[in-house]
């Protein structure tokens, strides 16, 4: 697609409607194919049909020949990743096409992201064995991905805090004395070169604070708008989990509420058992927590909702209100993906504020950081 020209690029962005203004830049071979494929998943967009715009649209093979496999076949030839990705994404959120993840033939193909892992999650249901054996394949291959990169930050985040009092002999760039090794090694400065040259570095020990037990209870609403970040909290409970100071629980709530604590060592298993949809009943699931907590001054509450209440408001508010003035942290989280795009009830939210939560939308490597400083205090 690189090689096309500019006015060649317009037309398979503006389609079949636009030949006669680009009458000069007529589609063969690839570009055909292209179009076809383009066409194939955004004709069926009902408000570009409605306006006239896509219409009458065709490509060299016909939009009407593709199969969903053949489709992803062809895609996967003619466009360059980052295209790819984006096509398989509209496939599955704008039009809904799920056979992109319960055709084995597709599975087989596409490439392993969290948009599909979200697709997978709300389709499990349809899948027969073999197929949810396959797709159980693509979630391990994400959630190991998004494991190894959270998995670093929660490490560095709770590895202690600086001691400025004490040296270490461990050479950690994490826990360089900037300040001192430069002072010490000024007499090696090369004006000619502009360089320093170091000839001892000198860095400082790490101290753990992480003396007492803390209760981590993350509650998750698994209702379909909120499968990114059942997602990400279940890989952040498993990165939580284990650590020294931290017993951690994960507990997932529609209208009922499912304690999720014994598959945290395994999210895959966990994922796979999440049932989202349903209604909401924020209230039910802080009533649960607040029955878990031993310790409610050494507790904290991570509420992960869109805040949407569908039971009473009022119990809602009163519940946070009760574990605020026990002592609990309380945090309430609008939005837990890579990108923390918030979509919530703010008049909910704001209330819940007034009674002494914080509300706040983090991606996983900010909530670990928020965590370990309210443990630390």
């Amino acid at each position: 697609m690189t090689d096309l020209p500019p006015l060649a690029r317009w037309r398979l962005v503006l389609g079949n409607p636009s030949a006669s203004a680009l009458s000069c830049c007529g589609l063969d071979g690839d570009a055909l194919a292209m179009d076809a494929a383009l066409s194939w998943l955004y004709d069926r967009d009902e408000e570009l049909q409605g306006r006239d715009i896509r219409g009458g649209r065709h490509g060299g093979i016909g939009p009407s020949a593709l199969t969903v496999p053949d489709w992803i076949d062809q895609i996967h030839r003619l466009f360059p990743k980052e295209t790819i990705e984006r096509l398989e994404q509209d496939a599955v959120e704008r039009y809904a096409i799920h056979e992109v993840v319960t055709n084995p033939q597709v599975l087989e193909r596409i490439k392993p992201n969290e948009v599909l892992l979200g697709a997978v999650l709300r389709t499990k249901h349809l899948m027969n064995p073999d197929v949810l054996a396959m797709a159980r394949k693509l979630v391990a291959e994400v959630v190991r991905e998004l494991m190894e990169k959270l998995a670093t930050e929660v490490r560095q985040t709770f590895s202690g805090v600086l001691d400025r009092r004490r040296r270490s002999p461990l050479k950690a760039a994490k826990n360089l004395d900037f300040r001192k090794t430069l002072k010490s090694n000024l007499a090696h400065w090369s004006p000619g070169e502009r360089k320093l040259y170091l000839e001892k570095a000198f860095f400082f020990s790490r101290t753990r604070r992480f003396t007492e037990q803390w209760q981590v209870v993350l509650l998750v609403d698994q209702s379909g708008s909120m499968v990114n970040s059942v997602i990400h909290s279940a890989v952040t409970a498993a990165c939580l989990w284990g650590l020294p100071g931290i017993r951690t629980h994960l507990v997932a709530f529609d209208t009922a509420v499912v304690d999720l604590t014994r598959d945290v060592t395994d999210p895959v298993e966990l994922l796979m058992k999440v049932q989202l949809g349903g209604g909401t009943d924020i209230g039910k699931a802080v009533a649960y927590a607040t029955d878990l907590l031993e310790a409610p001054r050494r507790s904290i509450v991570v509420l992960i909702t869109d805040f949407y209440e569908g039971s009473s408001p009022e119990l809602l508010v009163k519940r946070v209100k009760s574990l605020c003035e026990q002592g609990t942290k309380v945090l309430g989280l609008a939005a837990l993906d890579e990108e923390a795009n918030p979509s919530y009830d703010r008049e909910m939210a704001g209330r819940l504020v007034n009674v002494g939560a914080s509300v706040a939308a983090m991606t996983p490597g900010q909530l670990a950081a928020w965590i370990a400083e309210k443990v630390r205090g």
